[in-house]
């Protein structure tokens, strides 16, 4: 089984979104609508309302009822499993633990293979191949330790995923290539192949002080997913997140940019309004997937408005707009 699926990671149905398609839940042909799920609610129950009430047909995975996808005990993930399914669900992607925030690279390396073998079985049931990960925060060692570190136990990982038939998607978050294009090239470099791509956050240039537009250039080649998040600095350097396109991430020109490079995948909406694991903040509650469907609906009309009509060509070669 081949580990590189530009649709997004699902072998359960066919991609959709052909040339000309306005279906529901598709932002541009070969590209899907998405969302990741606990953002909406901390039960399984309101996060397939949210998707249903969008209309949108594929969900990212992270946690349902604060408990990680891995550590849910078999029954539990089954009644998961088959829930998604009969919900019409495409999984897009699974976002891991693996060296993220708060696993730092000196921590316990055997937690993040025991979560990726775990995965492997669960991913095949889901039918999807990618998992997010990062790359290790520092704890204190100097900057060459750290990537020496980091670059050897990301290629262990990447070996053990080939194997398993995943591909994990590195985010632009926190960790030793989170901020920094020329280290996630040498991440794939160095540790890459079939199994590792890159996932692009839209929106955490803000919070990490560099222009997501400015990195995207550098990487756009080998992102295999995105996360539609924006945000802004308010007085005293405190980040509020926002609407997509309402922020200073450059939401639209990012998503432009892969658009005229051909990117076919997802587009995930992880809007932080209502939760944010990595700040203990988290306060999903019956607004929250009404908060979740607003972002939705403005991220359509966005893409409507702003992205798509520029470059739809009119049946007489003319152009929208």
């Amino acid at each position: 089984m081949g580990v590189d699926h530009p649709s997004g990671g699902n072998g359960r149905r066919p991609p959709s979104g052909l040339p000309g398609s306005d279906r529901a839940g598709h932002a541009a042909p070969g590209i899907r609508f998405a969302g990741i799920g606990d953002e909406a609610a901390a039960d399984l129950a309101g996060q397939l309302d949210a998707l249903r009430q969008l209309g949108w047909g594929a969900i990212e995975l992270r946690n349902v009822d604060g408990v990680a996808v891995a550590d849910l005990d078999d029954r539990a993930f089954a009644g998961l499993a088959d829930r998604i399914a009969a919900a019409g669900l495409d999984v897009v992607c699974v976002d891991s633990r693996i060296a993220n925030w708060s696993r730092p690279v000196t921590g316990r390396f055997e937690d993040d293979e025991a979560e990726l073998r775990v995965l492997a079985r669960r991913c095949a049931a889901l039918g999807t191949r990618y998992v997010r990960v990062m790359s290790y925060p520092n704890a204190g060692l100097d900057e060459e330790e750290w990537g020496k570190r980091v670059l050897a136990r990301m290629t262990l990982l990447v070996r053990q995923a080939e194997q398993h038939g995943l591909v994990l998607l590195h985010e632009n978050c926190t960790g030793w290539a989170g901020a920094r294009a020329d280290r996630m090239l040498q991440l794939l470099d160095r540790a890459g192949g079939p199994a590792l791509r890159l996932l692009f956050d839209i929106g955490n240039g803000v919070p990490y002080g560099y222009d997501a537009r400015a990195l995207l250039g550098d990487i756009i080649g080998h992102v295999a997913h995105v996360h539609v998040k924006d945000a802004r600095t308010g007085p005293g350097g405190q980040v509020t997140y926002t609407l997509p396109g309402d922020g200073e991430s450059g939401v639209r020109s990012c998503l432009r940019a892969l658009l005229d490079h051909g990117y076919t995948g997802a587009w995930s909406i992880e809007p932080h309004t209502h939760l944010r694991p990595h700040q203990g903040h988290d306060t999903t509650d019956a607004d929250g997937v009404a908060a979740f469907v607003r972002y939705g609906r403005h991220l359509e009309r966005l893409v409507r408005q702003d992205i798509r009509p520029a470059r739809t060509p009119l049946a007489g070669g003319g152009r929208h707009g």
